[in-house]
């Protein structure tokens, strides 16, 4: 779903782009203090005095010399999270939590644009939690990368306390607890999703490894760049020292379109949906699950009795609605991306409501379905909201769903064999049956 730069060419730069990197802070909390802790960097941003903190624009001026490869490599701080400063307690800190970092690639793409706010607020985690955005760019975005640093500088976040923004993962991924993989190549005119898969895949590749490097072990990893199925699995090979469970493939917003496209039918508002399952692959072999869908709790083959519609035109509306909106105003669906992708960690920190469950591609070995094993499939989960998940396993299931679950099973099958040279099984073959790319995201 996600556009992101990820070529390189020399920027310049009123701030230095990669002179250091944040180390981890300390939060001390007692009854009548909270002290946030940063390590300084090797050529730090002046501290105001009597602690005052002050905006980062303009304070370091861009170095004359070139700066090293080495130096390029590194994460720093940005600006007013770069200040050593004290904070007298405020009562609503005194429940805080620990500070939970949160590492985020195509930084200064759109879809990020507007999760990263969504993550600062609170609305994810919750009011007290404190949160460490790590954020992941290229050269050429560099600059935009420093142009979201300073709007979330603006927007005084209280449980924001640190952003550091950099270009290699192994400084930025360094201790993430969360890892939202959003950056990716788009699909240019002419090029077959064969190519797509090695392109983006050497990009999953080198970032499963980087996380395996550095990142937490149990750090969460949702997959969001397309094809985000098997660019999870691609991920996920390269990071063996990490749980497999522990990565995502991002397949919330079909789910939301789902629900969506039910209500309307039904004429509900969307909040009566529930127990919508997305399965298999995040491409046109995608399966809505009508069958095993609610609409206030009845099912909803009970509810919308026109049946043809529900095995012919849902689906394809699902589909096409990234399509259909890009036609409508010009602009992928990244508003609705970033709220998914929220969806999708609240999920997994929120207990599910008893009776349902949400969708997510996750690793199938012993899944209780049948499908293969070995790849990243869409399949019903429930959590008990520590971050991790079960799969449900009182589906019900026709010849209808089993049917079309086996097309997308086919597809992800083949979609491995061709990138089996990312994953350490060898030799790619590539014989995919046919072009699935979702309207909108060519």
């Amino acid at each position: 779903m996600s556009v992101a730069d990820l070529t390189t060419s020399p920027v310049t730069s009123t701030y230095t782009k990669t002179s250091s990197r944040l180390h981890s802070s300390q939060l001390s909390l007692s009854s009548t203090r909270l002290s946030v802790h940063f390590s300084r960097s090797p050529r730090p941003i002046p501290r105001a005095q009597n602690f005052k903190i002050t905006c980062s624009v303009n304070q370091v001026p861009a170095p004359a010399a070139v700066q090293t490869e080495e130096a390029k490599n590194k994460s720093e701080c940005f600006g007013v999270f770069c200040q050593t400063y004290d904070l007298k307690a405020e009562e609503e800190t005194k429940s805080w939590k620990k500070l939970i970092n949160v590492a985020v690639s195509g930084a200064a793409g759109m879809i990020s644009n507007h999760l990263l706010f969504k993550l600062a607020s609170g609305e994810v985690f919750g009011p007290n939690q404190p949160v460490a955005l790590k954020l992941l760019g290229s050269e050429r975005s560099f600059q935009a990368l420093e142009g979201v640093a300073m709007e979330l500088e603006d927007s005084l976040y209280p449980l924001l306390r640190e952003v550091s923004i950099g270009i290699n993962p192994y400084e930025v991924f360094e201790d993430a607890e969360w890892a939202l993989l959003i950056g990716a190549k788009p699909r240019g005119p002419g090029m077959e999703r064969a190519g797509l898969l090695d392109i983006n895949g050497q990009i999953f590749a080198e970032q499963g490894k980087a996380l395996n490097a550095v990142a937490s072990r149990n750090v969460k990893v949702i997959v969001v760049g397309n094809p985000c199925n098997t660019n999870a699995l691609i991920c996920l090979k390269n990071a063996p020292n990490i749980p497999a469970k522990s990565f995502h493939a991002l397949t919330r917003l079909d789910e939301n379109r789902a629900k969506c496209q039910l209500a309307l039918k039904a004429g509900v508002f969307y909040d009566k949906v529930s127990n919508m399952t997305i399965w298999g692959n995040h491409s046109t072999t995608q399966v809505p699950d009508f069958l095993n869908a609610r609409i206030n709790g009845s099912p909803v083959k009970e509810v919308i009795k026109d049946h043809k519609w529900l095995e012919e035109e849902f689906t394809e509306k699902v589909q096409k609605r990234g399509g259909v909106l890009i036609q409508k105003w010009g602009r992928s669906s990244a508003a609705s991306t970033a709220v998914s992708i929220a969806d999708a960690m609240k999920s997994l920190v929120t207990p599910t409501p008893e009776g349902d469950w949400f969708s997510s591609g996750v690793y199938t070995n012993g899944n209780p379905y049948g499908i293969a094993q070995d790849i990243v499939f869409s399949m019903p989960c429930r959590s008990k909201g520590d971050g991790d998940y079960e799969l449900v396993k009182d589906i019900t299931f026709d010849e209808y769903l089993l049917k079309r679950i086996a097309k997308s099973e086919a597809e992800l099958l083949a979609e491995k064999r061709c990138v089996a040279h990312l994953t350490g099984e060898g030799v790619a073959f590539c014989d995919l049956p046919e072009d699935t790319m979702l309207p909108g995201e060519m």
